[in-house]
């Protein structure tokens, strides 16, 4: 397996060696050693040590045939073990008969078929007995037999809008779910590759997507001690983290939920009220961190970060937006945008710290890809689409999303199985070219297991990335110095003396209180080893002021190609672009392969909330669709992107009074 290297290894590898010395870089952990009852520093300036030095790329959101969404949108091949095989680097055929890989394997997967019928296409596949003691099953499995998917589709979202299970089959539910822990635990390889044990929770009231992905830590013999619940149960996340309570209380193991699609979910997903419609509590604050560490941030259907309305003057914001409709329903409002994007529930969430005492929005940021194919792929010369329907081919971009419309307009003769997600206003379609290839969950970890990446995620010592497997790390603290950033052992330093991303800002000087001290930044983030050069690296930071209005400001802190940064912090010059639309190529003769800042906030108020993101930006580079118009030789509408200019979204840092 192809591993992504760490960062020390990475910026400085042809600078020289790092002389591990105590005054290069005071603080640094060392090594001691008894001799002759006296304590001396060991020559390894490793021996000891006990931070993350690798960095994990995977995905926590993959769907295969087994879903009931998937399963009746023509993914009749991939199940399970396809998909395992698959993330791990095996060569599959996908349906439309092309061989299909990945450039190189990811490190671990949650497998996250919908808990909502989890596992019952495989049931009707087997005509399993167990299922067809159910009305529903028989009928279902009449209409599969018939080449009628779509009316069972039609019928699952249906169920999903009334928060009705028309199976009602505990016997059902259990056997489904002790053939999904057999999976994992059959594929989990600890060392090597990880298999995370869980499902989707996917409660869409409305069509307003409130859906969660949820990952147990724990091995099979305690997650098959519950049967998961879905939003058949309850379709309020209060439901749930009363469940994940209950998990972690009767079985002593540990779980975590991760929402996605916040863009999606017509205003619900970061709203400031609970499901009753009370506004946030402490309780409820506190309840909400503690099960949501992450959320994911970018995947196939757009991305969260930000929108353009709300960050007008951040010229990166407007990426893979999504922001028409909720889950394939009209009536979206303006309004709506500030509870659907993470970088206003950030700062949503250190008001309410302020007034409430907690932060319910204290999260870390992830990608995913969201894919039904069972195929997470997320590069763009190595796309393959949505849903089966929507692997390559030559027509694809002009699919719908949706199943209840055709390319040309048309309905397919199941009526409208999306206008059963929403109340009495018309649906709205999305066709694939605006499907973003995207993303992949990076995380910081000790090993390749799930005890440690768990660890990790719980701790928001993550970052998101559109697809690029670059490396990035940011820290934060109160001693850093400039020069810092060009250490060839930068991490060493970042955990000495400060914090990585997803901690929080220790201010135990009184300076800091004086306001004679402000928070420093090392940041530094290679490029894909196999991909593009990168632009510039940015910190996003948010706040509020005095008067208790949430704020926001972009700072550039490391550019390529000697452009300048301004006094407001800002390298207005773009990069360029080499990218040949015609051919589908780019090359790296601009932007940089490795990018190091050392940042101190110049306008830092120790009286004021705040966090502190970074996002590292590539060049621009040709998108999917530019890949897909040279290898079938067609022409697509003016209004299909070419290019696009891909990113990571690291988790924040926060510091509070």
């Amino acid at each position: 397996m192809i591993r992504s290297v760490v960062i020390t290894r990475c910026l400085v590898g042809l600078v020289g060696l790092y002389l591990a010395s105590a005054s290069l870089s005071p603080g640094v952990v060392r090594a001691e050693v008894e001799e002759g009852g006296k304590a001396t520093a060991g020559y390894s300036p490793y021996a000891g040590e006990d931070f993350p030095r690798e960095v994990f790329f995977g995905d926590t959101h993959i769907h295969s045939s087994w879903s009931a969404d998937a399963g009746n949108m023509g993914n009749r091949r991939i199940g399970p073990d396809s998909v395992y095989r698959f993330s791990r680097g095996e060569e599959i055929t996908a349906h439309n008969g092309m061989p299909v890989r990945l450039r190189r394997p990811l490190d671990f997967i949650l497998l996250s078929d919908h808990a909502e019928y989890l596992g019952v296409m495989n049931m009707l596949d087997r005509e399993d007995p167990i299922l067809l003691r159910t009305e529903t099953g028989r009928r279902w499995l009449e209409w599969r037999k018939a080449g009628e998917h779509l009316k069972v589709f039609a019928e699952f979202g249906l169920s999903l809008l009334a928060s009705e299970d028309i199976i009602e089959s505990r016997e059902v539910e259990r056997t489904a779910w002790s053939r999904v822990v057999a999976n994992a635990e059959r594929w989990n390889e600890p060392g090597r590759f990880t298999a995370f044990i869980g499902y989707e929770w996917t409660s869409t009231p409305g069509g307003r997507n409130l859906h969660r992905n949820v990952i147990f830590a724990d091995d099979g013999q305690r997650a098959l001690q519950v049967i998961p619940i879905s939003s058949f149960h309850d379709p309020r996340p209060e439901s749930l983290w009363r469940f994940m309570s209950d998990y972690e209380a009767e079985t002593g193991g540990r779980i975590l939920a991760i929402p996605h699609n916040s863009n999606v979910s017509g205003g619900l997903m970061f709203a400031l009220e609970d499901s009753a419609g009370k506004p946030i509590d402490a309780a409820y604050a506190e309840e909400r961190a503690r099960r949501e560490p992450l959320v994911e941030v970018t995947q196939y259907k757009g991305d969260s970060e930000s929108h353009p309305l709300l960050s007008p003057n951040d010229e990166f914001a407007d990426y893979e937006t999504w922001d028409r409709a909720a889950l394939g329903r009209a009536g979206h409002e303006d309004s709506f945008l500030e509870a659907e994007y993470a970088r206003p529930a950030l700062k949503n969430g250190l008001a309410l710290e302020g007034s409430v005492g907690v932060n319910p929005f204290k999260f870390g940021l992830i990608g995913s890809t969201d894919a039904h194919t069972g195929l997470g792929t997320a590069a763009e010369d190595n796309f393959w689409g949505k849903a089966t329907k929507t692997e390559a081919s030559a027509n694809r971009w002009s699919q719908p999303l949706f199943p209840e419309a055709s390319a040309d307009g048309g309905a397919d003769s199941v009526g409208d199985p999306i206008a059963a997600l929403g109340d009495n206003t018309d649906s709205v379609q999305w066709y694939e070219w605006e499907m973003a290839a995207s993303g992949y969950a990076a995380i910081w970890a000790r090993e390749n297991t799930r005890e440690a990446l768990f660890e990790a995620m719980q701790r928001r010592e993550t970052y998101a990335t559109t697809g690029p497997r670059m490396t990035v790390r940011f820290f934060g603290g109160f001693e850093f110095e400039k020069g810092d950033q060009e250490t060839p052992d930068l991490a060493r330093i970042g955990y000495a003396r400060g914090v990585p991303m997803g901690g929080d800002l220790k201010a135990r000087d009184r300076r800091v209180e004086k306001g004679r001290k402000s928070p420093t930044f090392l940041v530094a983030a290679l490029r894909d080893p196999e991909g593009a050069n990168l632009d510039r690296i940015q910190i996003v930071k948010g706040w509020v002021d005095d008067g208790g209005t949430t704020r926001e400001r972009i700072y550039d802190v490391a550019v390529s190609d000697n452009r300048r940064i301004g006094w407001r912090g800002r390298a207005k010059k773009p990069v360029g672009s080499t990218v040949d639309i015609a051919n589908a190529s780019y090359s790296n003769t601009i932007g940089a392969a490795a990018l190091t800042a050392f940042w101190k906030d110049p306008d830092f108020d120790p009286s004021e909330h705040a966090f502190y993101y970074v996002r590292v930006i590539e060049i621009p580079k040709p998108r999917w669709t530019a890949y897909d118009q040279r290898y079938f030789e067609i022409e697509m509408s003016e209004e299909v992107p070419m290019t696009t200019q891909d990113r990571a979204y690291t988790s924040p840092i926060w510091y509070t009074p």
